[in-house]
């Protein structure tokens, strides 16, 4: 079956472009007080194209971000039908497709991953480190009580005579 990359192309053109003027609604013309600072991050057509996937990342640093995304989510979904509409204006298009709003947290899982890998190189958590000194601080209270409990091996007695 031959590779249909025309048809690809024309879905990623349309990706785009709706990832573009979605993202300007939000930024300009959606007053919802629910929809919080965020942006598309990436909108994901199905191959059908009668429905997209459109993944919206916080750019705030709220107290609460589960709660934040919660409300913009649901403040993004109430405003489908609005943003469909700019949507089929703007574009020209004669079918849009129905959007899906998904909160988009891979920036907080890989911020998270970062803070873990950086913990690593610096030699492990602070328990593990209080850990390895403790057992250090036992590993030579054995080798001082060795010592002054008298000579171990025959060597170190040798060497006293």
């Amino acid at each position: 079956m031959p590779e249909q990359r025309a048809r690809k192309h024309h879905q990623d053109r349309v990706a785009v472009a709706l990832r573009e003027e979605i993202s300007v609604l939000i930024e300009g013309e959606l007053s919802d007080p629910r929809i919080d600072f965020c942006h598309v991050s990436e909108v994901v057509l199905n191959p059908g194209g009668k429905s997209a996937r459109v993944y919206v990342a916080l750019d705030s640093n709220a107290k609460d971000p589960a709660r934040a995304e919660a409300e913009t989510i649901a403040g993004l979904e109430a405003a489908k039908g609005y943003i469909r509409h700019e949507l089929a204006e703007r574009l020209g298009m004669r079918h849009v497709p129905d959007l899906s709003f998904f909160a988009d947290r891979s920036g907080r899982f890989q911020a998270r991953i970062e803070e873990l890998m950086s913990r690593s190189r610096k030699g492990g958590s602070p328990a593990r480190r209080s850990a390895e000194a403790a057992e250090g601080a036992t590993h030579l209270g054995d080798s001082l009580t060795r010592s002054s409990s008298g000579p171990s091996s025959p060597k170190q007695e040798a060497s006293l005579r």
